[in-house]
């Protein structure tokens, strides 16, 4: 009898029988067994051949169904390991997985419909009219609170960009040297310490945003700033200096400013995909003539944790002068 032989015995089966009723290569379940995901029920010492239970086999469908969704090795690992203990659990974890393949799959949609129109030798920037004041978000509100007025509106490829006039605000800040595959958890923890900070300052005062004072990207660390407005100027200034140099937290005045942006979805927000919001509003902005006056910034305006992906959530922008 041979590895590959399909004949049981002592109610095993071999690897090639196995293969045949799970409809998988043995070169599958070498691979499944070499990464833990699906270990033969008994390896004869003297040959090394692999033997297989028949309840093994739906086991073994599930893991290949599951790298039908291109899921990693690891994924499929953690549901398979819950199905025997808690299905609900393994249910979760194949959403979960799913809603963030939903979002990979939004956002690289929205890339490649702006990278077809940079192929096809399109200016992105001469690709669209100009419209009337106001903003893209479907309820009409400005890209962060303090806005005092609207002004022209145009298309950039696949992006609405448009400008808005913001007042002045005081934020609470924390700013990092960081690369860019480590910005979504630092935003997240960055923006929430200041969101819990402001809760001692009278409160949020407008949306929080990031700005990016230099370049953060696979190569370069920013830095980034994280800024959240608050209300009392005084109660932010006392809670700045109780913080220490340690957090690297602050206080500061963000000055009044026309932000040329562009609103874009969760789904979009993702790197790199959110590069291609960036280049659309430098282009616009260079289209008329405009100058960039200060660093580029994400204003989150949106509950993020709520948010699909489809759902606006952030304002990529830049402020300008004429």
């Amino acid at each position: 009898m041979t590895e590959d032989d399909p004949v049981a015995t002592d109610d095993l089966l071999t690897i090639g029988a196995f293969a045949a009723r799970a409809r998988l290569s043995a070169k599958a379940l070498r691979l499944y067994d070499r990464l833990g995901l699906l270990a033969p029920a008994y390896v004869d010492e003297l040959t090394g051949y692999r033997y297989y239970r028949s309840d093994q086999v739906e086991r073994a469908r599930l893991v290949a169904l599951l790298r039908q969704l291109d899921m990693p090795l690891a994924r499929v690992a953690e549901i398979v390991e819950a199905v025997g203990t808690d299905g609900a659990l393994a249910a979760e974890r194949l959403a979960a997985y799913w809603a963030g393949a939903e979002e990979r799959f939004a956002s690289q949609r929205a890339l490649v419909g702006y990278l077809r129109g940079r192929l096809t030798g399109r200016d992105p920037a001469m690709d669209g009219t100009h419209g009337t004041g106001g903003t893209n978000s479907p309820n009409g509100t400005n890209p962060a609170d303090g806005a005092v007025g609207g002004a022209g509106a145009g298309h950039c490829g696949t992006f609405v960009v448009e400008t808005v006039d913001t007042a002045a605000q005081v934020v609470l800040t924390q700013a990092r040297h960081l690369l860019v595959d480590e910005l979504p958890a630092w935003i997240g923890a960055s923006l929430g310490r200041l969101e819990e900070g402001a809760a001692a300052c009278g409160g949020t005062a407008g949306a929080p945003f990031v700005v990016y004072h230099s370049e953060v990207s696979l190569e370069s660390d920013g830095p980034a700033e994280s800024c959240v407005p608050v209300s009392d100027p005084d109660a932010a200034r006392r809670w700045a200096a109780a913080q220490g140099r340690a957090q690297g937290a602050g206080v500061r005045v963000e000055p009044a400013r026309r932000l040329a942006y562009t609103r874009i979805t969760k789904a979009q927000v993702a790197y790199p995909q959110i590069a291609a919001a960036f280049e659309a509003v430098e282009r616009w902005i260079a289209t008329r003539g405009l100058e960039v006056v200060g660093p580029c910034r994400e204003v989150y305006f949106a509950d993020w944790d709520a948010a699909g992906p489809e759902d606006p959530v952030c304002d990529v922008a830049f402020p300008v002068a004429s």
